[in-house]
């Protein structure tokens, strides 16, 4: 069971909608949080230790992980898959770009 942690910045469109969308594969555990003070469910060094993957929505996302978390960062993969704040959640065109980004860096065939 391969684990994944989304992460963007309220965790409220982004990183949600690639939790559900990818918890639907065969294989993979997801869950999601928010680097924001006033996030969701903001990002843990638990969620962090959990992960095998990480994948960030933005550079600045993957810039203030590595700021705020860096020794729990270590041996971790982190993953910039640069996807701008303009979708809804569970907006298809949202689904089918996170589709299109991530399953071929975790190997998947859609």
């Amino acid at each position: 069971m391969k684990k994944i942690l989304f992460v963007c910045s309220q965790n409220r469109l982004r990183s949600p909608t690639a939790e559900v969308v990818f918890s639907e594969y065969e294989g993979l555990e997801t869950d999601s949080a928010g680097l924001d003070r006033y996030a969701e469910v903001p990002v843990s060094t638990e969620a962090i230790a959990w992960a095998d993957v990480i994948f960030v929505m933005e550079k600045s996302h993957k810039q203030k992980l590595a700021k705020n978390f860096q020794p729990f960062l270590k041996d971790k993969r982190v993953i910039c898959l640069n996807i701008p704040d303009e979708y809804e959640y569970m907006e298809p065109a949202l689904i089918k770009l996170l589709k299109q980004k991530v399953l071929p860096l975790l190997q998947i065939k859609n």
